[in-house]
């Protein structure tokens, strides 16, 4: 029997409420409130939403799925399944797996686990070279070309700091509307750096990190792009500098979008007085005016979207000295509360903008076809629900994710996902995850 879900009173990106209802995998009905037809012979789940906003599920273009190689911190399955629970219909799985994700056959197997457990739609990113080495390109044609139908590449964790390779990837990708999303970081500027480069490091004795190290790559890197009138992303943008650098790109008419994390909308440099390596991150936390840049910066579109850099560890590789921790912190349960708080809550975006800047704009930069769609009849019903007058205080040891290293651990955060939809089926439910029975396969539709 098809299961219908009728969502009362809910509020569609924030606006009037609707009755919205669910049946075929599809949007069936948006109604004024009382007025949706119900199929009859259907089984039929009514929730109460009144005061709740429905957005398209939220996608994430930059998640570290950790398997294969590193099932001790993360798997596809359990890091899916924390999606979920975030608000999440769709995710890219990071290539710097072991092995790493550079050729089709490793690609293919992500993908696959992804359908397998059922959660979201994983859709892997491939390496752009080989073992993340930075010397010869990957097999990017061939991964393209795989059951997995990769479109965005990435060596994330590492910059593509040859000049000569990092054009090649971006002429390469041209032939199947392929991005280059770069991890900016120039390595000889960053050597054995530990935190931000600023007052904060040089009063508690760790080595810096420059900003520039971020800039210049972003900067050399717009100049490649149009060079070759290729599609460049910039991975988790962190600083005023790097913010000023794609705007003057866009302005110039480059084809270049942008992701800042949620940390880096809220976090500061200040915490790494207190030497806990859960806040060591890649790249790091930058100052007061840093995170006030990147606010304004995707406020006004210069940035396009957020996306988690979900970076999940054992307890061994974060429960250490800050010089001998991990880079990295979760991000997918926690996302959609930090936008809510720094952006919505602050009168900075709409909860229509905040489709934009975690469905629609993602779902286009990755191009996959049936994430980030309108709320109307007959769209797919890949959708999120949220209570925002709810709060929580955050509990990394309850979290879903297999890893507890979350830099929001005792704060409260406002917003809560009700209920996610994947194709019309419920994958959490009243806050909770509900485990699928037979996880309906996706199409592997590739952009508009």
């Amino acid at each position: 029997m098809t299961t219908t879900y009728v969502l009362r009173g809910a509020r569609p990106l924030g606006g009037d409420p609707a009755d919205v209802v669910l049946s075929g995998g599809v949007i069936a009905q948006v109604a004024a409130p009382g007025d949706a037809d119900v199929p009859a012979g259907d089984d039929v789940v009514e929730i109460e939403a009144g005061g709740h906003v429905l957005l398209p599920g939220l996608v994430d273009l930059h998640t570290h799925l950790r398997e294969p190689g590193r099932e001790d911190a993360e798997t596809v399955a359990s890091g899916t399944r924390a999606a979920a629970a975030g608000g999440f219909t769709a995710v890219h799985a990071m290539a710097n797996t072991s092995p790493v994700a550079d050729t089709a056959g490793v690609v293919e197997q992500v993908w696959r686990l992804g359908q397998e457990a059922g959660w979201v739609d994983v859709h892997p990113v491939g390496a752009v070279t080989v073992g993340l080495g930075g010397e010869r390109l990957a097999e990017l044609g061939a991964m393209a070309d795989s059951a997995a139908r990769v479109r965005v590449f990435s060596d994330d964790g590492k910059c593509v700091h040859d000049p000569i390779l990092m054009r090649r990837a971006l002429e390469y990708v041209k032939a199947f509307d392929g991005v280059v999303a770069q991890h900016a970081q120039e390595p000889r500027l960053t050597e054995g750096a530990q935190m931000n480069e600023g007052v904060v490091s040089a009063e508690i004795g760790l080595a810096g990190w420059p900003a520039v190290a971020e800039e210049a790559i972003i900067a050399r890197d717009v100049l490649l792009a149009e060079h070759v009138g290729s599609r460049l992303h910039v991975c988790h943008l962190s600083t005023a500098g790097s913010v000023e650098i794609v705007r003057w790109a866009k302005g110039r008419g480059i084809d270049v979008t942008a992701e800042v994390t949620p940390h880096h909308l809220i976090l500061t440099d200040e915490l790494a007085r207190t030497y806990d390596p859960t806040f060591k991150v890649n790249p790091p936390l930058r100052t007061a005016e840093d995170v006030e840049a990147v606010r304004a910066g995707l406020a006004d579109g210069t940035i396009d979207i957020v996306a988690t850099d979900h970076a999940p560890h054992t307890r061994e590789d974060k429960d250490c000295e800050w010089g001998a921790a991990a880079f990295g912190m979760t991000g997918l349960e926690t996302a959609l509360s930090v936008v809510q708080q720094t952006m919505v809550d602050t009168g900075r975006l709409t909860w229509a903008d905040v489709a934009r800047v975690l469905s629609t704009n993602p779902a286009r930069i990755g191009r996959i076809a049936d994430h980030g769609r309108p709320l109307e009849a007959g769209e797919p019903a890949n959708l999120t629900l949220v209570d925002p007058a709810a709060t929580r205080l955050v509990d990394g040891a309850a979290q879903v994710t297999a890893s507890g290293n979350t830099p929001f651990a005792g704060r409260e955060l406002p917003g809560r996902v009700v209920a996610t939809f994947l194709r019309g089926r419920a994958t959490v439910l009243e806050g909770s995850p509900v485990e699928p029975a037979a996880a309906p396969v996706a199409e592997r539709g590739v952009a508009r």
